[in-house]
Formats: structure tokens, C-alpha cells, sequence
């Protein structure tokens, strides 16, 4: 498929046919992309939680809902994903990285930070995920984990305290979905969104 193609295609998909897995060279090929993303410092400061198995997902689902919330047909068509990556952020892993020879900031401070590129990094490193998807034909949705949820997710799967989860992507063959309610609201013009050469 041409670039452009994957681009204009990727959409969030929250409802997937259960009975097709992702066939694992495909599993390789999203893991294999998400790792090429940029990283500052080429940190790569980043940890990848893949959940296959029934029993996996089943646990992330259980760590990660909260109780209420009236969110039942969103969840019910994304639990039916058989494959969900959750990719975490390392920040340790900057600070270490900055702190070598050739950056030289050896406090490890993250005042000279203007963002946390941990994060960003992180980020890039699903949106190829995303596009990775579409490319294979598959569907995928990145969606964030509830902050009150964190800890029982940690305790479910073992994370170690310096990976902080940035989302979660499920992943899989695309059944009928509903669109979300927030695409009416339409995509911004360009005039909206791109200043050339001056803000104002």
C-alpha cells in the first residue's frame, strides 16, 4: 500500500473480529517498525508489553476498567482484539543517556527537558504501530490507561516502576464498527492549523 494510502486510511478501530489472531510475523513486523521510531539521544528508552494470550488480555482488561463508567459498547468491541501491545516510557533512560560523555548533562536533571521526550519517543513509537496496522491490512485503536488503574496494572503484569505506560494498542482484523460521535465534528481546515513563517 502507498504511504499516503496507509495515512489517509488509519483511523482509531474499536471493534475486532475475535477468531482471526495476528499471525505472529506480523506481530514481528509491528514491534520490528516501532523500535525504527525516533528517540532522543538514541535512547531508545522505551518497553513494549505484548499480550497474546487469552488469559493475558483477559488480565489487562480486568486490571485496566474501571468499575462503571458506561463505556460498555466501546469495551466490548475492543476486549474482542486479539492483540494488545502496551508501550511504556522510560524516563531512567534519557537521564542516563544525557548523563554519557558526549551530552554531558551528568546531574541527570529534567530541567533542561523542555518536554519529556520519554513520552514523545514513546508516542512515536505507537503511531508506527498504527500505520504498521493499516499497512497489513489490520485495524487499531491507541487509548489511554485511567490513572486510579495504574497500580493494579503494574501489579498484574510486573511492570518495573521506572516503565510508566503512556496507552495501550489494541490491534486485530476489523469487524463492523460505529464511527465515533467526535469525528462530526469535522477535520480543521489548514488555514486553522498551519502559520507559515510567522504565528501572527
Amino acid at each position: 500500500m502507498e504511504f499516503a494510502e496507509v495515512v489517509r486510511r488509519r483511523r482509531m478501530v474499536r471493534n475486532y473480529d475475535p477468531d482471526r489472531p495476528v499471525p505472529p510475523d506480523v506481530v514481528d513486523r509491528l514491534l520490528d517498525h516501532a523500535v525504527r521510531a525516533p528517540s532522543a539521544g538514541f535512547a531508545q528508552g522505551w518497553g513494549f508489553l505484548v499480550l497474546e494470550e487469552p488469559a493475558d488480555r483477559e488480565r489487562f482488561w480486568a486490571a485496566t476498567t474501571p468499575d462503571g463508567g458506561g463505556r460498555e459498547r466501546w469495551l466490548a468491541g475492543m476486549r474482542r482484539a486479539p492483540l494488545i501491545v502496551v508501550p511504556h516510557a522510560n524516563e531512567s533512560a534519557y537521564l542516563r543517556r544525557y548523563a554519557e560523555p558526549d551530552k554531558g548533562w551528568t546531574d541527570r536533571s529534567t530541567d533542561r527537558w523542555p518536554v519529556p521526550y520519554w513520552h514523545v519517543d514513546t508516542g512515536f513509537a505507537a503511531l508506527l504501530m498504527l500505520l504498521t496496522a493499516v499497512d497489513e491490512g489490520l485495524g487499531a485503536c491507541f487509548f489511554g490507561i485511567p490513572p486510579q488503574q495504574l497500580a493494579p496494572y503494574r501489579d498484574a503484569f510486573g511492570v518495573p516502576e521506572e516503565y510508566q505506560p503512556v496507552g495501550a494498542v489494541t490491534i486485530g482484523y476489523r469487524a463492523a464498527d460505529h464511527r465515533s460521535p467526535s469525528l462530526r465534528r469535522g477535520r480543521r481546515p489548514m488555514d486553522e492549523v498551519v502559520r507559515r513563517g510567522r504565528w501572527s
